[in-house]
């Protein structure tokens, strides 16, 4: 293997912020999850799923946190490569299994695209939660902090979260505008929510405390 390909080399580039060394990196290790991967995804899933849509939402969330990676080497990554993997197939089976016995808690409904009242009950999903004894200040700073919170998402992450979380959308729908496969659109949606909550962090970072 040249020196360029070379997965240590590449790793350590791609830890030091070159882009083009984790996008080979990523290349290496592709056929190896993808072997992983792929005869997990039973003949029922097949429609609803396939292993690209498993690959696309790994490589887009290494890319988001290869800064997070804690070492090991290449073999290290490679791990982690599987573990985002494993974490990407899981969540979306969860989330195409539920969908037929569909939970309405998980899932904004009833309300206005872009509501304030959608926005809050998306902080509620999100498990992020205020102790600030004003409820319409709470409402309204909960509403502009999601809607700023989203923007600083991967556009594929902001736009699931606008169509279903907060549109009202189905997820058919939302896979059919999107040109994604419906577990894809769930593994996005998972990913957006877990970014969701880092990019808000702690209620009190967003939330007035004013008496």
């Amino acid at each position: 293997m040249p020196e360029a390909r070379d997965p240590e080399q590449l790793l350590k580039k791609a830890m030091e912020g070159d882009r083009p060394s984790l996008v080979a990196l990523l290349e290496e290790c592709a056929p190896r999850i993808r072997a992983r991967i792929e005869p997990k995804i039973g003949g029922s899933l097949r429609a609803l799923l396939d292993v690209d849509d498993v690959m696309q939402v790994t490589y887009l969330e290494a890319v988001l946190r290869i800064g997070r990676f804690q070492g090991g080497g290449a073999a290290g990554f490679l791990a982690w490569l599987g573990r985002l993997a494993e974490n990407n197939l899981i969540d979306a089976v969860r989330s195409l299994e539920a969908a037929r016995r569909p939970d309405p808690r998980k899932k904004v409904t009833g309300m206005a695209t872009q509501s304030r009242d959608s926005m809050v009950a998306l902080v509620d999903l999100l498990g992020v939660s205020t102790t600030t004894p004003s409820i319409n200040v709470a409402r309204d700073e909960s509403a502009k902090a999601i809607d700023r919170a989203l923007k600083t998402l991967p556009p594929d992450y902001e736009k699931v979260v606008r169509l279903y979380d907060l549109g009202g959308k189905s997820m058919e729908e939302v896979a059919r505008e999107m040109g994604r496969t419906e577990g894809a659109a769930y593994m996005l949606r998972a990913r957006a929510h877990d970014r969701l909550r880092e990019a808000m962090g702690p209620a009190g970072n967003f939330f007035s405390h004013a008496p």
